[in-house]
């Protein structure tokens, strides 16, 4: 039951990746992230004013996080690509790593502080008060100036643009390979996620430390992020792969350690990789195409980590006949073996680096122009 939440909030992405790129590329991305916030806001705090009064019921979280997850699905889309409107080509790589930072420190804070806050008051004024964050954060958010200068002309209507994102990754070799990483990262890694408490259940802490524990995966984000903002790698894929088999490796031994620090410690540094990957990801999408589509691609990335929920189950279901600690291992051993076998198919990922803003305009023409004269833009054999 602790996966199929999971689901619930995921499986919007899987959906409507594709819709959400769609709709990011033709219609203003800064009002629908805005509309989003009242979806999710009403949804919080009724829940929390349900459990406060005893009334909650098992079903009723299900809807809220399945509306939830589909403000997420524009979110994340439309978030991403404002950014790199604010920000331009020369930025971008520190801009994205910075919100990856703030992903993962308000994931650490967070855990940390909602487990606190459980502990004390109680799961509603915890969903109360997750309603009054975002509050904050719709009224920094509308602070954040529109972008009139963005080229939406070329995006195109209807129908022929969802079947266009979607052919893209025949067309976009280095794009189906970032993608196929972030599914085999997701379905595998994040997927087993919502474990994190059930794992820790074996040390036999309360829910402040329980709650310390997933903050682990927020702090060590945070700094992974945050070596990619100040060091600004060249080798973007590199980055992004590493980042991956780093977090595969030492998530088994979060899973498998007896003692409670160690286990802590792992979980860190499995999340430092995350943050590797976490900061690089959006940015090899958006590169890996023109300026037009970005949207469609970042849809796509979006439906690739839609896979997430799929995966969700998957591992709840091994964790019912293995245990928690088995069903993580097993996934992550698995996610680690597939990924490699994938990439031995399509590695361009891993030969990505990043471009100049001169380069980046030039990826826009080279769009424009039919793909039999296209001049090749990653040359493996230099490598």
């Amino acid at each position: 039951m602790v996966q199929l939440a999971g689901v619930a909030l995921w499986s919007p992405l899987l959906l409507g990746g594709v819709v959400g790129g769609w709709v990011s590329d033709r219609f203003d991305r800064r009002r629908i992230v805005i509309g989003q916030f009242f979806v999710t806001i009403p949804g919080l705090v009724i829940l929390g004013w349900i459990e406060i009064s005893g009334r909650l019921q098992l079903w009723m979280i299900y809807p809220v996080l399945f509306v939830t997850g589909v403000g997420w699905v524009f979110d994340m889309v439309g978030r991403r690509v404002i950014i790199y409107d604010v920000v331009g080509p020369e930025k971008i790589d520190n801009a994205l790593a910075l919100e990856s930072s703030g992903t993962a420190v308000a994931l650490a804070f967070g855990a940390l502080a909602g487990g606190s806050l459980i502990q004390a008051a109680g799961v509603g004024w915890a969903l109360v008060v997750m309603g009054a964050l975002q509050v904050i954060s719709l009224t920094t958010f509308s602070m954040v100036p529109a972008i009139t200068q963005r080229n939406q002309s070329a995006a195109a209507a209807g129908v022929s643009a969802l079947i266009e994102g979607v052919k893209m990754l025949r067309t976009e070799k280095s794009l189906l390979s970032i993608l196929g990483v972030t599914a085999f990262v997701n379905f595998f890694f994040f997927s087993s996620s919502p474990l994190l408490q059930v794992v820790g259940g074996k040390f036999g802490v309360g829910p402040a430390l329980l709650g310390l524990l997933a903050a682990m995966l927020g702090i060590g984000m945070f700094v992974g992020s945050l070596g990619v903002a100040r060091y600004k790698p060249q080798r973007r894929g590199l980055i992004y792969v590493v980042g991956s088999y780093i977090a595969f490796t030492f998530m088994v031994g979060f899973a498998l350690l007896p003692w409670y620090l160690p286990s802590a410690m792992f979980l860190a540094f499995a999340a430092v990789g995350m943050g590797f990957f976490g900061s690089t990801q959006a940015i090899l999408v958006m590169d890996a195409v023109s300026e037009e589509r970005r949207g469609r691609a970042l849809g796509l990335l979006s439906s690739a980590i839609g896979v997430l929920p799929l995966g969700m189950l998957a591992v709840g279901e091994i964790a019912e006949v293995f245990g928690a600690s088995a069903a993580v291992t097993i996934s992550v051993l698995s996610g680690a073996v597939l990924m490699t076998l994938f990439l031995r198919v399509r590695p361009e990922s891993i030969y990505q680096r990043q471009q100049s803003e001169e380069a980046a305009t030039n990826r826009d023409r080279r769009s424009e122009l039919p793909e039999s004269r296209r001049p090749t833009i990653f040359d493996l054999k230099a490598f």
